[in-house]
């Protein structure tokens, strides 16, 4: 392989490793008490700080239940799985909706209907900023010392430096809601203004 080649590949490896933790359903803290690795070790290697050594990449593909292919990006096509929602446990369902190659990439969470009102949600940080549209439900959006209730058609972005953390807010059905996320600290970069698209 190529030197730009090895780098490209070392560079999705974070954001891949990450949506396999994400996939499922497990936390750094989780997934450092498993595998024996620190969870701030497991940080710098999903945002692209640190590069994984072999011998941490087998212990996480053995945790996520991936081959090294796939977190390469090396797995022929007829090989590579369809990304398929996880079934409901006891946090949310996470649906990929990109390849995880490098920079911006994008989920689709459900978080479950609740019976009681929900606590306030643990928050957590990390390098990255992220953006986030809900589509269905009531989100409760714990950010710093802010609370917000987020509607569908709502829309929230931020450094996830800043403590941060979701829940159900309760509507009685589950939420829906996009995440984009640039581990890099990328951002979305609008090229229209509202005023500068017609009705039709």
């Amino acid at each position: 392989m190529a030197g730009d080649g090895l780098a490209e590949t070392l560079a999705a490896m974070g954001p891949r490793l990450r949506a396999a933790r994400e996939r499922r359903g497990a936390t750094l803290t989780g997934v450092g008490r498993a595998t024996g690795i620190s969870p701030s070790t497991l940080s710098r290697i999903e945002t692209g700080r640190r590069k994984p050594t072999l011998e941490v990449l087998l212990r996480l593909a053995k945790e996520y239940g991936v081959s090294l292919d796939e977190l390469a990006g090396t797995a022929p096509a007829a090989e590579r799985r369809t990304p398929v929602p996880l079934s409901f446990g006891d946090d949310k369902a996470v649906l990929p909706l990109t390849r995880y190659v490098g920079g911006l990439h994008a989920h689709k969470h459900v978080l479950p209907a609740v019976g009681e009102p929900p606590t306030r949600p643990r928050q957590v940080s990390h390098d990255g900023y992220e953006w986030l549209c809900v589509l269905y439900g009531r989100l409760w959006l714990a950010l710093g010392d802010q609370d917000l209730v987020l509607t569908a058609g709502d829309v929230a972005e931020f450094d996830t430096r800043t403590p941060h953390g979701v829940a159900n807010a309760g509507s009685g059905g589950p939420v829906e809601y996009l995440i984009m996320f640039g581990p890099q600290g990328e951002r979305l970069r609008p090229r229209t203004s509202p005023a500068s698209v017609s009705a039709g």
